[in-house]
């Protein structure tokens, strides 16, 4: 049964240590879905990299403007291009296709 993702909404929240992270709220015709994705304390060679903004004035460096921003132009995207939820290999796929970096940095 198909389920097209309608739309991808992120923002910003503060994890349990009070840093800024990154939630995307995410519907289709199912409903709502939430996710907030905190960052550890450490961080393993496999695991995503950061993409924190840099302004020491804001959040001591620790914003994350730039990736809540990429957030809404990968969500209009994906929405756009008619991605059901069930498809998320070419989801990835597409996603790292649009970074174009080999660290998934952008």
């Amino acid at each position: 049964m198909s389920d097209k993702i309608l739309k991808i909404v992120g923002r910003y929240i503060y994890d349990s240590r009070g840093n800024p992270t990154v939630e995307v709220d995410l519907w289709t015709s199912k409903g709502l879905f939430r996710a907030g994705v905190p960052s550890g304390a450490s961080t393993g060679i496999y695991e995503a990299l950061e993409l924190r903004d840099g302004d020491k004035a804001v959040h001591m460096g620790k914003g994350v403007e730039k990736a809540v921003a990429n957030v809404q132009i990968l969500g209009k995207m994906i929405v756009d291009k008619g991605f059901d939820v069930t498809q998320q290999k070419e989801i990835d796929e597409f996603m790292l296709q649009e970074d174009g970096t080999d660290s998934k940095s952008k």
